[in-house]
């Protein structure tokens, strides 16, 4: 059982002639990791099961299989014909008048921790817009498909040992086009911080880290958008128009996608559509969206594909017309917009809807506001330990005296900003006669104990990095001050829930 190709040679063969051909196969999912589960402290090994010989419906007179390994590391593999190996190499062959269709089964062991990342589901919008835009949005299902993580997860041994978690995913890159702007990288929670942009002359390298890193069987869920310039990727001929942008993009190195879908969103009014595709995809019904000002909906193209690889990266042409007058719709329809809001304005204006005003109703709603501000206030100030926590992590790592006291100067003046902006606040509680005043008061006591608790920390990490200090001690006060700090940041909880 096979696949079969036909290939087409620039000129006929005669008899005797010979002709080079390569050939390219990109095969998916065909490492399976051996052992299937392993501890965050163990290396990741993979099984690889092909062929010793070259399948094919003609004798093969001569044939050399090399097999090139991630590591040196090889536990077993098959030894047919005596194979060689050299390293990261193993050489079987040659082989010598290999019929038709001959198999044999080609079996290799070894240690392998390269990021097992599968995009198992992906879903690309192109939205078009005659008005000098292409956008672009990607929602990507990401899982890491090596070795299962066995046991628990521990963040201090991961970012204590560098061999901890060697087979994990801490961030990858993607490779964005030169002309991208406007970049987003968010998932369900909100915009994601920790991505680094980098333009270049040819691309826009955009590094992607995850929120947690990614071992065998976790996954991911995460959306990345991006504007382009339209006169890049859109050419016209009166009121013909032909769209020229990659079908899939580039997502990581060796990027193995199991499905996806691409929908591209044509200006409302473009018909006579036609698709040239580089290879084959399952194109389905057409579909509608509704946007800005929209009357009739703006024509959807869906596409799916499964199963692809990085030399799918390919451009798709969509072709269709449009006239160019229904340009104007949408401004007409600002015009007549506004034509009836200002109508409306003048109407109102001349009627009376004056009611009467309740004083205790208004109080109520001032101390309302007042408090949803404290509430933001005083999160914002916890999270400024966080930061400072960092700070802290990576000086014991680099030994940085400088990024210590840049984090310790920053906590310090944005601590007291907040911290005066919350007593302004608690003055307005007061003034207003609200009980809550008392409350506040207590966070901020509360948070005085967390901020002196905090610098302790540093204080210690400090000495901890000149040696005046032992590292069993340092862990230990270390958990002594997280356990205290816990506490009391889960009073400051408790009294937000009570306001």
């Amino acid at each position: 059982s096979g696949k079969f190709f036909s290939v087409k040679l620039p000129s006929p063969l005669a008899a005797g002639a010979k002709a080079r051909v390569s050939v390219e196969m990109v095969f998916t999912h065909v490492l399976q990791p051996y052992p299937t589960h392993i501890t965050q402290s163990e290396k990741q090994f993979v099984v690889f099961e092909g062929n010793h010989y070259f399948y094919s419906p003609y004798v093969t007179k001569t044939q050399t299989t090399r097999v090139k390994l991630a590591s040196r590391n090889v536990e077993s593999y098959t030894k047919l014909g005596n194979p060689s190996r050299t390293e990261d190499m193993i050489e079987y062959g040659p082989f010598k008048d290999i019929p038709p269709y001959s198999q044999d089964t080609l079996k290799v062991h070894y240690e392998n921790n390269s990021p097992f990342l599968t995009i198992t589901s992906m879903t690309r919008v192109i939205e078009v817009s005659h008005w000098g835009n292409i956008a672009v949005e990607e929602t990507v299902d990401l899982k890491h498909t090596g070795a299962v993580l066995k046991g628990p997860f521990s963040r201090y041994d991961y970012q204590r040992q560098p061999d901890s978690g060697i087979s994990s995913v801490k961030s990858f890159k993607t490779i964005l086009p030169a002309a991208a702007q406007d970049v987003y990288y968010r998932d369900e929670i909100g915009n994601i911080s920790t991505s680094h942009l980098l333009v270049l002359d040819d691309s826009v390298e955009m590094e992607i880290r995850p929120r947690f890193p990614l071992f065998g069987g976790w996954k991911t869920h995460y959306i990345i958008g991006y504007n382009l310039p339209s006169y890049e990727y859109l050419y016209n001929l009166g009121d013909q128009y032909a769209l020229k942008m990659r079908f899939v993009d580039h997502v990581f190195d060796e990027q193995v996608t199991d499905s996806l879908t691409v929908k591209i969103v044509l200006p409302e009014g473009a018909k006579n559509i036609h698709v040239d595709s580089p290879y084959e995809i399952n194109r389905a019904s057409d579909e509608l969206h509704y946007t800005y000002l929209d009357t009739f909906g703006r024509p959807v193209i869906v596409a799916h594909k499964s199963n692809l690889v990085e030399q799918h990266i390919q451009d798709i042409v969509v072709h269709y017309t449009f006239n160019k007058i229904l340009m104007l719709q949408e401004p007409l329809l600002v015009v007549g917009a506004f034509y009836i809001l200002f109508f409306t304005v003048i109407v109102y204006v001349r009627l009376d809807f004056s009611i009467t005003k309740d004083p205790a109703a208004e109080a109520r709603m001032k101390v309302a506001c007042i408090t949803e501000q404290v509430l933001t206030l005083v999160n914002k100030r916890l999270g400024l330990y966080r930061h400072f926590d960092e700070a802290v992590n990576k000086y014991k790592q680099s030994r940085d005296i400088s990024t210590l006291n840049s984090g310790k100067k920053s906590l310090e003046m944005e601590h007291k900003a907040l911290t005066n902006e919350i007593a302004s606040l608690q003055s307005k509680l007061k003034t207003e006669g609200s009980d809550l005043c008392e409350k506040v008061s207590e966070i901020q006591k509360l948070d005085g104990q967390v901020k002196e608790l905090v610098l302790k920390s540093s204080v210690e990490a400090e000495r901890l990095v000149a040696g005046k200090l032992k590292k069993d001690t340092y862990i230990e006060n270390e958990k002594m001050h997280s356990n205290k700090r816990q506490d009391l940041v889960s009073k400051i909880d408790n009294i937000l829930d009570a306001l």
